[in-house]
């Protein structure tokens, strides 16, 4: 799928040990214990852009007041329903996910393409479009919530090509297998 020159489109992701990525009610704000923009820097400097589905957008937006902003690039909302009001640090779309995909590759100025959200990710991967999953692992156990995939996506092969350490969180890096 990816041209070294154009960056990859990576899946990235918190998940807690038991294996979610949200806890009940869309919770995310475990993840902030653990997770910062310089736990990982390496990270934030290849991204260029970001695509999120509106879901996160939204437990996104309620958490920006407690949280430092997450720079990673221009950010790019794949929706069937822009808000009213539009949000001038972002980008709606209503396209169909392959063109969502190209755009938001075209704005990431050669670095990758970060996507987050479960519903954007699993599409995306459905569709063979993702180049990399880059997992942190969080020490803590939810019990419930949000899973990493719907129980709906189909098997997909992965490469583990890297695992790095910092602090109490663990970095999984996979490649997907094409």
């Amino acid at each position: 799928m990816s041209d070294v020159s154009t960056g990859k489109v990576v899946v990235n992701r918190a998940m807690s040990l038991d294996g979610f990525i949200a806890g009940p009610g869309h919770a995310m704000d475990w993840i902030a214990d653990y997770l910062t923009p310089d736990t990982f820097p390496e990270v934030m400097t290849a991204t260029g852009a970001m695509l999120v589905g509106r879901g996160t957008y939204e437990v996104a937006k309620r958490m920006a007041d407690q949280d430092t902003p997450y720079d990673g690039g221009a950010q790019f909302v794949l929706t069937h329903e822009p808000p009213e009001e539009p949000d001038p640090s972002v980008t709606f779309l209503t396209c169909g996910l392959e063109e969502a995909v190209a755009t938001a590759r075209g704005a990431a100025g050669g670095k990758n393409l970060e996507i987050l959200g479960a519903d954007v990710a699993a599409q995306c991967l459905r569709h063979g479009l993702v180049d990399e999953i880059l997992v942190y692992v969080v020490p803590v156990l939810l019990g419930d919530g949000v899973r990493f995939t719907p129980p709906s996506i189909d098997r997909i092969d992965l490469e583990p090509f890297g695992n790095i350490q910092s602090g109490a969180v663990t970095m999984l890096r996979f490649r997907v297998r094409k």
